[in-house]
């Protein structure tokens, strides 16, 4: 049984503030510790399930966060920039279940610690046929098209409830709970790790119930941008219209083709200084 893992990082019991995920940082090492203890305890409860291979796509920042001798399970590690499908670099339909990591809320959350949406200086808002999409309801999209269920997600209470309408019976281990988007109250890293250990074990031993990501064709991704520089920019690439100022469409009956352009609008975006 083969388990896929898109680790993030602001998600993790802890961290709190953009300094402790960023390698500039003065404890940075200290979190990625915190961080590789959780994506441990995730593989040894997929373990605990009957769960023999993992590959770990690190997915946050640069993608270097984690140390591959100190992964749990033998599991492979995907790490490195410029990923032609990002933090779901990797999937494919060989595999049996996915989990999400560490992942945090969308940029227009009421409060979600550390909240954004792929690139917080463009993106004000995603949705995804009229529903609001986080990270992980963006990457839901490669999920659908490979036909690989997201079975669990870790972080706070609101990336829970944003994954909940694309992958309606995934589990959740919230190890922390937003008090703003700078603060948090945390679990402590052991009960955060043995949490999700439980969450990892129950969500593969329940792999039989759980349902894949089955979002109604045509897929309608909406971008709304914090300025509409970021708009015009979004437009240039092929796929994408202008519905307003500040809001481009993706609009398609390919669930791959319509990341792979929202991908490619995030890299130009990123590419462009104010």
């Amino acid at each position: 049984m083969k388990i896929f893992i898109s680790s993030d990082m602001e998600g993790t019991a802890g961290v709190v503030d953009w300094e402790q995920v960023l390698a500039s940082g003065p404890r940075y090492e200290y979190y990625c510790e915190l961080l590789l203890n959780e994506v441990n305890a995730a593989i040894l409860g997929a373990a605990d399930a009957g769960a023999t291979e993992f590959l770990v796509n690190d997915s946050h920042s640069k993608m270097a966060n984690l140390r591959l001798d100190a992964l749990e399970g033998h599991a492979r590690y995907l790490s490195g920039r410029l990923k032609p499908w990002y933090m779901m670099q990797g999937l494919d339909s060989s595999f049996d279940a996915i989990f999400f990591v560490s992942y945090h809320g969308s940029m227009g959350s009421a409060g979600s610690n550390l909240s954004h949406t792929y690139f917080p200086s463009a993106f004000a808002e995603v949705t995804i046929n009229g529903v609001v999409a986080g990270e992980s309801g963006i990457n839901a999209l490669v999920a659908q098209a490979f036909g690989v269920p997201i079975v669990l997600i870790t972080g706070d209470e609101t990336t829970a409830r944003e994954l909940a309408p694309f992958a309606p019976t995934a589990l959740s281990a919230v190890v922390k709970t937003s008090v703003t988007r700078f603060a948090a109250d945390s679990l402590h890293p052991d009960d955060a790790c043995q949490l999700i250990r439980e969450q990892a074990r129950r969500a593969v031993a329940s792999l039989e119930s759980m349902q894949k990501v089955s979002l109604s064709l045509p897929i309608h991704l909406r971008m709304s941008f914090r300025t509409s520089d970021y708009t015009e920019l979004a437009c240039r690439v092929a796929g994408v219209t202008r519905v307003g100022t500040l809001a481009a469409d993706i609009v398609g009956d390919d669930p791959l083709e319509i990341f792979r352009t929202f991908i490619t609008v995030v890299l130009l975006c990123r590419g462009f200084v104010e």
